[in-house]
């Protein structure tokens, strides 16, 4: 049975419990068949199905005019990418992996960025970028990077990072409807992990999300590192520590308004991430908060992140990225007054 009829077959408006791998597949088929014009190219997408299978199916349900392989060329993957946008379609491209998209780069940043700011808005360039990112499964030199804070750094790009099966469905769907560039940032370590996915649910970009409620500190993270905070706020709530979980979900845009009404309810703030922690995107929310949140704010915000270094080798991956000890160090450095 094709994917077209196994979605056929399935009742509206009912949840499915799905990985995010499958919630990631399920979103790029509902939208090839709600829209003739998205495709989806990249290398091994087509017969192989993608490294971590999230295109399995699309090519012998869609055909190889709508889901193809490329050449192991990822400037030329996206270079063909905005040309096809400029002929009306909606492409779809698969970076395999984090490190795999340097190539690009320049046609990222020189093109797809500021192509509708150099034409005055009269050539928009409607393209997902899907990016399997960051760490956790102890990848390989080139295959594992937290790159997020060179995209959310260029103006005219779009950066979503989801963390449950749910948001990857919702959010990727808003994505490839958008009408401008969206790099897509997919946690590897979060491939396999499963949830409830209702797809007719509506998610839309540029939206922060609470993850859990609390009242004595506002842990701010997105991505594989909202899994770590929500662990330490469970080890915090056993220690008498009410912690509130915001997941960021849209780099940028980044939410202000839920962020820092969050963030003034508790009065402290530790961001979690697992890039190195200099010019990151959690400096940039740390900083935001700062300014906005100053007179709010018992003591100064805290950052948990990777180290300064390149990143780790799989044997040492453990020992560089945020885990729940150092998150509940953070929260303890806070100005907890006389307790």
């Amino acid at each position: 049975m094709t994917i077209a009829e196994l979605h056929a077959e399935a009742p509206s408006g009912t949840t499915e419990t799905l990985t995010m791998a499958a919630a990631l597949n399920r979103a790029l088929s509902d939208a090839m068949l709600a829209d003739p014009s998205v495709l989806v190219f990249g290398e091994d997408v087509g017969t192989l199905g993608g490294v971590f299978r999230v295109t399995d199916g699309l090519a012998a349900t869609f055909g190889e005019k709508r889901c193809f392989d490329t050449p192991l060329a990822e400037s030329g993957i996206i270079g063909t990418a905005v040309g096809m946008t400029m002929g009306g379609l909606r492409p779809v491209v698969e970076m395999q992996f984090d490190a795999f998209a340097y190539p690009a780069f320049e046609q990222i940043v020189s093109h797809v960025a500021k192509l509708a700011n150099r034409t005055r808005g009269a050539v928009r360039v409607p393209m997902v970028i899907r990016i399997p990112f960051g760490g956790g499964i102890g990848g390989v030199e080139h295959h594992c990077d937290s790159s997020e804070a060179y995209y959310a750094h260029t103006a005219g790009l779009t950066v979503v990072c989801p963390s449950t099966p749910q948001d990857a469905y919702s959010l990727l769907r808003a994505a490839i409807e958008h009408p401008d560039p969206v790099v897509f940032l997919e946690p590897k370590k979060l491939y396999w992990s499963a949830g409830e996915v209702d797809t007719t649910h509506v998610a839309r970009i540029g939206e922060a999300a609470i993850a859990r409620s609390g009242t004595d500190v506002t842990l701010v993270t997105y991505g594989t590192s909202v899994g770590i905070a929500l662990d330490a706020a469970e080890v915090a709530a056993s220690e008498g520590r009410s912690v509130q979980v915001l997941d960021v979900r849209t780099l940028t845009p980044c939410d202000d308004e839920t962020i820092f009404a969050a963030v003034r309810g508790t009065g402290r703030a530790v961001v979690i991430a697992e890039a190195a922690g200099f010019a990151s995107v959690a400096s940039e929310l740390a900083a935001r908060i700062g300014e906005y949140c100053f007179e709010f704010l018992a003591a100064p915000v805290r950052r948990v992140t990777g180290f300064d270094i390149p990143y780790a080798p799989p044997k040492l991956e453990r020992f560089t990225l945020p885990d729940v000890d150092r998150v509940l160090d953070a929260i303890d450095s806070l100005n907890w007054g006389d307790e």
